[in-house]
């Protein structure tokens, strides 16, 4: 099966060296939104406008696959 790796951008980003086994690609497309709702919610207010949070999905050879970005800024 082959691997893939999370990578979270943000205040303090998170570099997954260790990866994960999954089936295909669309397995990591599923695992990878899991993982930013789960890790979005946890961040329970702390997210300010003009931050940006990200969550970047590589395939086993170390290549982008997904990017998953939320921004916010104020308006007025």
């Amino acid at each position: 099966m082959p691997m893939y790796f999370f990578h979270v951008h943000n205040v303090s980003p998170s570099i997954d060296d260790h990866g994960e086994e999954l089936p295909d690609d669309e397995a990591a497309w599923r695992e990878a939104t899991a993982y930013a709702a789960a890790l979005f919610k946890d961040i329970d207010g702390r997210f300010r406008p003009g931050q940006e949070w990200s969550l970047e999905v590589m395939d086993q050879a170390r290549r982008p696959l997904y990017f998953i970005n939320i921004g916010s800024r104020r308006m007025r």
